[in-house]
């Protein structure tokens, strides 16, 4: 089966190969070979969204309690000891990358 799409520009996706979306190995799926971008034309990760995104659902991340086992508390001394360790930094964007993510204060 095919994939459609209805976009703002019809010919976004002329230049795409057919072989870089695919059915997954899970049903009801679908995977990108590459990246993509919403409200961006130069997505440099695997999914950018440039705007507000709603999810109906939960959304998982590795640090989520749900995806740990044996949680336990740590030696706070020896947590702030570790910390006093560690290089901290400032940092400004790159004027073309605040650009395409719209942001205003750098």
């Amino acid at each position: 089966q095919k994939i459609s799409f209805q976009a703002s520009n019809p010919g976004q996706f002329e230049n795409d190969s057919d072989v870089l979306w695919q059915r997954g190995h899970v049903p009801e799926t679908t995977v990108y070979h590459g990246r993509v971008g919403i409200n961006t034309d130069a997505p440099d990760e695997a999914l950018v969204v440039c705007r507000n995104a709603k999810v109906m659902g939960r959304v998982m991340h590795p640090s989520d309690s749900q995806a740990k086992q044996n949680i336990r508390e740590v030696d706070t001394n020896e947590q702030l000891r570790r910390i006093t360790q560690m290089r901290l930094v400032e940092y400004d964007y790159k004027p073309e990358f605040a650009f395409v993510m719209g942001i205003k204060d750098t």
